[in-house]
C-alpha cells in the first residue's frame, strides 16, 4: 500500500489518493476541512453522498475530484448539470457507490451511516486499501465476516469513532494478553441527567443537540440514547482482541478522556483531547504519520475538574439490548442495528416516541430467530426480516423492497 508522507516533513512526496463515501455529512465534512489545510498533501479521487447534490457538487468542484456519486439515483440528473463542465465524472446508485469505493485510492473515509455503508466499505476493503472506519454498522453486522475480508484483502482497518481511534493508539497490539479491560467513554448524550417521565415527552429537535459533538441526526439520537455506546462496545469487540466481559463504559460528561486500556499490572492508559472529530479523522488520514490539526488545544487547568460515572441501565435500555445482542452472536446484532435504524428514523419523523425507540428494538428481537452468519446473505436476509418487523412495531407502513443492498464486485 502506499502511505505517502503529508507532514511538513515530507514535502515534495507524491499526494496521498483519498475518497470519501459519505462526503457530505458531518465527519466527510471535517475530513475535507483536514484536506483544504494541506492540498498539495492529497488527491481528492472520489467523493460520494446520498442526497445532497448541490453540497456535493460544490465539495467535487473545489477538491478538483475524479468522481463524484450521489446515491440516490433520481437525483443523477441534477448532479450531472451541477457538474457539467468541471470535468469531474457523475454517476448515481448503489452499485457506483462501490465503483467509487473500488475505484484506486490510497487511503478511504468509510463514512456512510448505517447498515447502507457495508457494501461500499466491503468494496474497498478487498482491494487492500487504507480504509478509515467511521461507520460502526458494518463491524456490527457483519464483524467476522469483515475481518476476513480485511484479512483476505491485506487491508488496513484504522478506527475513526473518537472511542476506539483512542483505544487503537494506546492499545498493546503486540502483547495482547497484557490488556485487562478496555473502557469506552460516553457523554450521556443530552438527556443525561434527565428522568424517565421527561424523557418520554423530548422532541427530535431537542435529542440532536448534543452538548458536546458536532454528529448527524441519527448518530446524535443514538447517543441520546446510548445506543451507540451499545454499537460501539460490539465494535470493539471485532477490532480489539477482548473478550465481550472486558468491554466497560463509563459515563464522562466532558468528552476529554475518550476511551482507556487497562493493563494486568494496574496501569490505566488514556487517551485525551478536545471533543473535535478532526482529531481522530487527522490520525486516520495522516496515518502511520501525524499531522497538524486547528483543533483547540487541550487545557486542564482550564477545564480543572473531570468526572466519571457508571450509566444507568434502567434509563438507558439499549446498553443492556447491546450486550445481550453481543452475546448472542450471530445475527443478533444485525437484527439490533436494523431495528434501531428503523426505530430511529421514526422518531425523528415525530412517528414514535423517545421511549419507544428501545421498545421497538427489543420486540425485534423477541420476535426474529437469532441464526448464525455464513455469509453477507445471511446479513442481508436478516436485517430485511429486522426492518420489516421493526417497521410493523412502529406503526410505519410496510415497504415492498426492505432488503439491504450489498452490490458485489
Amino acid at each position: 500500500m502506499t502511505t505517502a508522507g503529508n507532514n511538513n516533513d515530507n514535502e515534495g512526496a507524491a499526494p496521498r489518493r483519498v475518497s470519501i463515501l459519505g462526503a457530505t455529512g458531518s465527519v466527510g465534512r471535517s475530513t475535507l476541512d483536514l484536506i483544504s489545510r494541506q492540498p498539495a498533501a492529497y488527491k481528492v479521487v472520489a467523493l460520494t453522498a446520498q442526497q445532497n447534490v448541490d453540497l456535493l457538487a460544490a465539495q467535487a468542484r473545489q477538491f478538483n475530484a475524479e468522481l463524484a456519486v450521489i446515491g440516490d439515483e433520481d437525483s443523477y440528473g441534477a448532479l450531472k448539470a451541477a457538474l457539467a463542465g468541471s470535468g469531474v465524472e457523475a454517476a448515481a446508485g448503489p452499485r457506483a457507490l462501490c465503483d467509487a469505493a473500488e475505484r484506486p485510492s490510497d487511503w478511504l473515509m468509510a463514512g456512510i451511516v448505517g447498515a447502507a455503508g457495508l457494501g461500499p466499505t466491503l468494496a474497498a476493503i478487498r482491494r487492500g486499501a487504507i480504509v478509515a472506519l467511521a461507520n460502526k454498522e458494518c463491524l456490527v453486522c457483519a464483524g467476522e465476516l469483515v475481518l476476513e475480508e480485511v484479512r483476505r484483502g491485506k487491508a488496513t482497518l484504522l478506527p475513526v469513532d473518537s472511542e476506539h481511534n483512542a483505544i487503537y493508539q494506546v492499545f498493546d497490539f503486540d502483547r495482547p494478553k497484557t490488556i485487562d479491560r478496555i473502557i469506552l467513554t460516553a457523554s450521556g448524550g443530552p438527556f443525561l441527567n434527565l428522568d424517565v417521565t421527561a424523557m418520554a415527552q423530548v422532541t427530535p429537535a431537542q435529542a440532536v443537540a448534543h452538548p458536546n459533538w458536532d454528529m448527524g441526526n441519527k448518530i446524535s439520537v443514538d447517543s441520546a440514547t446510548m445506543m451507540n455506546k451499545g454499537l460501539e462496545s460490539i465494535e470493539a469487540f471485532h477490532l480489539f482482541p477482548v473478550a465481550a466481559e472486558q468491554i466497560e463504559i463509563l459515563i464522562h460528561p466532558q468528552s476529554v478522556v475518550h476511551s482507556l486500556v487497562g493493563y494486568v499490572d494496574g496501569s490505566v492508559l488514556a487517551q485525551l483531547g478536545a471533543p473535535d472529530m478532526r482529531t481522530p479523522i487527522a490520525y486516520t488520514l495522516a496515518w502511520p504519520d501525524r499531522m497538524l490539526t486547528p483543533t483547540e488545544r487541550l487545557d486542564l487547568a482550564h477545564i480543572s475538574n473531570l468526572s466519571f460515572e457508571a450509566p444507568d441501565p434502567m434509563r438507558f435500555p439499549c446498553l443492556r439490548l447491546a450486550r445481550e445482542a453481543l452475546l448472542a452472536g450471530g445475527t443478533a446484532p444485525t437484527i439490533l442495528n436494523a431495528a434501531n435504524e428503523i426505530a430511529v428514523a421514526a422518531f425523528l419523523a415525530e412517528r414514535l416516541g423517545f421511549l419507544e425507540i428501545a421498545r421497538v428494538v427489543e420486540e425485534t428481537l423477541g420476535k426474529i430467530s437469532v441464526a448464525p452468519v455464513a455469509d453477507l446473505a445471511d446479513v442481508a436476509a436478516a436485517d430485511a426480516e429486522a426492518r420489516a418487523k421493526a417497521r410493523e412495531l412502529a406503526g410505519l407502513p410496510a415497504l415492498g423492497d426492505n432488503r439491504l443492498s450489498l452490490v458485489q464486485g
